[in-house]
């Protein structure tokens, strides 16, 4: 049975097994009695590693069996392993090669929090966004074969990630395809309900054998000739099969259905593994785990510790998350805004994809369930839904992270933004959002945003004018959008009265000379501090579309340079919206845009990133003062 902590070893725990591992082929040369100790000590190594650094927590920990189990009967990386989520992969990377860097893993410079094919050949897939795994594995196989290779190919999908439609879809064409694919659904409740007792893990074990496949597929053929009875068989089948699982699904779609089957049991999960292995045709294994499995406080609470921070020595897990401050998050500020404007009017209704508690909806859920949806991992169906409330005169506010609004574009435009529908947006996790890395950077909303017609869009500043911006989003008629960052405000308190701001009008906030500031969003103290050394003028701009026009032309007019400064991609970004403006316009003035360079930007801490890429108050002085001096020059030479 394995071992169960009630704390995080605060020092390194002896991993004798363990610490032989740096490779799976070092894993496979161990008899198989010994892999529960394995499973034991990589389980006690992977919650003292996370409690070094913080990070994904949870879904790792009810793993730890079957990444044993995979890379101990199967030939990584010859043999493809995708995961899905890619927090899952906490284990696996232990086992790859990473077990002395997973401390590093979501810092600056360390290893990433998710699989990276750049940072190991046994990460055959990136994966950040949930539910893409059989579609790549599915390519994976396909691809092997063309080239007749005989490699086996597994795609692991589980922590929800099954509700999503890409996953059906995938399914769907691998079971016409026929490939040689194993899917392991991970059912940790956090997707499809379970059955759980021993006369499933029983059958399972049965109808995996090739036993029971040689029977099957040879009186399939003898009795091809007797339809009646080879029907009556297969029903007999069925029936047996729908009564220790959850659905027929599967079966229906054209995959051989084994499960469910508790995934904790290395012994019983080794068995049906082998037996599985080389079968041909797509194969379906569901095992059900328990999230947080081997933490008795994640096992108790799966959502609170989806993720932890980094614990602090001498303190322990419930003294390591940090109590609320001054400053508050920015998803709080969303939530109280849902709440607040939920009491006052009862057409609000507030949708998410899977994302209540990252985005602060949890209040709102309990205070108004009849008017709360969360639809799973179904990015494209939340948009449309929203626009089927709309149009029957309520007021829908989907709460998105930005970088997975980008999986439901074609719903925002073709079914929202076409037919001019009030439907708010709240885009969280706007702009770099720091150790998750560029699979969850919220850098390209305001370009794939601003060239939709009917979409207006707003970037706050801070905490207050975040609140009254998306009640004013939220009171516009149409498609609106409010962009706002992962983390806390820089501590402007909160009016509780709603006051729905002018659209496109902008806010000076300090009078310079030569060089204004045009700021969108967040960035704006870095921007005030770099005005204040340069005695520059600063607009908080507020709207990204449509632009205080009015103003941006009297500032082109009383200044010598125009900057623009974003926490946004620069191509397609807010500035390239102001210099469209001038250019159109005819207004000829000098304008230097700050912002993201055209790259990914790798992960670390928010304020070391963004002093990297030049956009904290020192690099924003700094590269004013130089396009001074190369105008000055230009100048100089006529």
């Amino acid at each position: 049975m394995a071992k169960t902590f009630d704390e995080i070893p605060l020092s390194r725990p002896a991993t004798p097994l363990l610490d032989g591992i740096d490779r799976p082929e070092q894993l496979r040369a161990l008899p198989r009695e010994q892999l529960a100790q394995v499973v034991d000590e990589l389980r006690a190594y992977l919650l003292y590693a996370v409690g070094q650094s913080g990070g994904h927590f949870g879904a790792g920990l009810g793993v730890v069996e079957l990444t044993v189990a995979l890379h101990y009967l199967f030939d990584t990386p010859e043999d493809r392993l995708v995961w899905d989520v890619g927090h899952q992969t906490y284990p696996h990377k232990i086992l790859t090669g990473r077990r002395e860097a997973l401390p590093t893993i979501r810092q600056q410079g360390g290893l990433s929090g998710f699989p990276k094919r750049s940072e190991s050949e046994f990460d055959t897939f990136g994966v950040g966004h949930s539910s893409t795994s059989i579609s790549a594995a599915l390519g994976m196989a396909l691809g092997a074969e063309m080239a007749g290779k005989q490699r086996r190919t597994v795609a692991v999908i589980g922590d929800g990630a099954m509700t999503a439609g890409q996953a059906f879809e995938a399914l769907n064409h691998a079971a016409h395809t026929k490939s040689n694919l194993l899917v392991i659904l991970n059912d940790n409740n956090m997707s499809i309900s379970h059955n759980v007792g021993g006369l499933a893990n029983y059958f399972a074990r049965i109808w995996a054998s090739k036993t029971y496949i040689a029977l099957r597929e040879g009186g399939k053929r003898v009795l091809s000739a007797m339809p009646a009875a080879w029907d009556f068989l297969r029903r007999t089948e069925e029936s047996m099969k729908n009564m220790v699982s959850p659905d027929a699904l599967f079966e229906s779609i054209g995959f051989n259905y084994i499960g469910p089957m508790d995934g904790h049991d290395l012994d019983e999960l080794l068995t049906t593994l082998t037996n599985l292995r080389d079968l041909k045709g797509p194969q379906l294994l569901h095992i059900y785990t328990t999230k947080g499995k081997g933490f008795a406080p994640a096992e108790a609470d799966p959502i609170g510790y989806h993720a932890i921070n980094k614990i602090e020595p001498k303190k322990r897990l419930q003294q390591a998350i940090p109590k609320p401050g001054p400053q508050i998050k920015y998803q709080d500020v969303f939530g109280r805004f849902l709440c607040d404007a939920a009491a006052r009017d009862d057409r609000l209704v507030a949708i998410t994809p899977a994302m209540c508690e990252g985005s602060g909806m949890l209040e709102y859920s309990q205070q108004f369930p009849e008017r709360f949806h969360d639809v799973a991992i179904c990015e494209q169906h939340a948009l449309t839904l929203a626009a089927g409330l709309a149009c029957e005169g309520q007021k829908p506010v989907v709460a998105i992270y930005s970088t997975f609004l980008q999986r439901a574009y074609d719903q925002l435009i073709h079914d929202v933004a076409l037919q001019d529908l009030d439907v708010t947006l709240g885009i969280d996790r706007a702009g770099i959002v720091g150790e998750d890395g560029a699979t969850h950077g919220g850098v390209f909303d305001i370009g794939y945003l601003r060239c939709v017609p009917n979409m207006i869009i707003a970037a706050p500043a801070d905490e207050n004018e975040c609140r009254q911006l998306l009640y004013t989003a939220w009171q516009h008629p149409g498609p609106s959008a409010v962009r706002y960052p992962r983390g806390t405000g820089p501590g402007v308190p909160m009016v509780e009265q709603f006051t729905a701001l002018p659209i496109g009008k902008a806010r000076t906030l300090r009078d310079g000379r030569q060089v204004a500031i045009l700021s969108f969003g967040t960035l704006l103290p870095a921007a005030m501090a770099a005005a204040d050394a340069l005695g520059a003028t600063v607009v908080d701009m507020r709207w990204v579309k449509p632009l205080d026009e009015i103003l941006i032309r009297e500032l082109a007019t009383s200044h010598n340079l125009l900057v623009t400064l974003e926490d946004h991609q620069l191509m397609a970004g807010a500035g390239s919206a102001v210099s469209e403006y001038l250019a159109a316009s005819a207004i000829t003035v000098p304008v230097l845009h700050l912002g993201l360079p055209d790259t990914f930007i790798h992960h670390g801490k928010r304020e070391a990133l963004l002093a990297e890429l030049g956009l904290d108050a020192a690099g924003i002085e700094q590269s004013i003062r130089d396009r001074l001096r190369l105008l000055d020059v230009r100048a100089a030479r006529g």
